[in-house]
């Protein structure tokens, strides 16, 4: 093995080219040392993605199939238990089962929303909005100004939000006869847009009798 004091002496002993020809190699081992170690990392990245990405997309399948399997099933339950009269009439589609150490609970909700009139309810809100802050004395740092307008923001999706318009109705006696019509226009416009099913799942802790939710998502474990 080459002490350093041999590699001095080396150094030493060569030309002006040979060092600069030296060095150059070095340079050269250590930039395809480099090329290897980030070879090596992306090559294993790739590997790891793509190992990632083929669970993923087996649990997806999994958990639709699941999901259309056990509409079907609860679509199918539910006529039954309504026909033997656990469910008393249509509107009651809500309901919890236990067996033992499970629980199922099956939540049917009305996905409420607007129609185009309350596009035009909004413009009336606006422009009434206005004309109230120029007649206040405070302005636009009017608290009912402030609060009303931050009501009518709108989604990430441009739509306005059911809540958040709902909580503009408790205004009305703070406000006159022209809010209160447009409020009525709001109510005209709220509409139910679609139905929403959910299933919760829970196990009973057999030492405590505590339930706990079983969360298919990882993500909330």
């Amino acid at each position: 093995m080459e002490t350093k004091n041999e590699n001095v002496d080396l150094l030493k002993g060569m030309t002006k080219e040979q060092r600069a020809a030296l060095y150059a190699q070095l340079q050269a081992e250590e930039k395809n040392d480099r090329m290897a170690k980030r070879e090596s990392y992306e090559a294993l990245r790739g590997e790891f993605m793509h190992e990632v990405k083929n669970h993923v997309e087996n649990v997806e399948a999994e958990v639709n199939g699941f999901k259309k399997w056990l509409d079907e099933e609860t679509a199918a339950f539910t006529k039954i238990m309504r026909e033997y009269g656990a469910v008393k009439n249509e509107s009651q589609q809500s309901y919890t089962i236990t067996d033992g150490d499970f629980k199922l609970e099956v939540k049917f909700n009305k996905v409420k929303g607007f129609d185009e009139r309350a596009d035009l309810a909004a413009e009336r809100l606006v422009d009434y909005l206005k004309r109230y802050m120029e007649e206040s004395e405070k302005g636009v740092e009017d608290p009912m100004y402030q609060m009303a307008m931050t009501l009518l923001e709108r989604n990430k999706t441009g739509d306005l939000d059911y809540k958040s318009i709902s909580k503009l109705y408790e205004l009305e006696d703070k406000f006159d006869e022209e809010y209160a019509e447009i409020m009525r226009l709001f109510k005209e416009a709220n509409v139910v847009q679609t139905t929403a099913t959910n299933y919760y799942f829970s196990k009973r802790n057999p030492e405590n009798g505590v339930w706990t939710r079983i969360e298919p998502s990882f993500c909330r474990l």
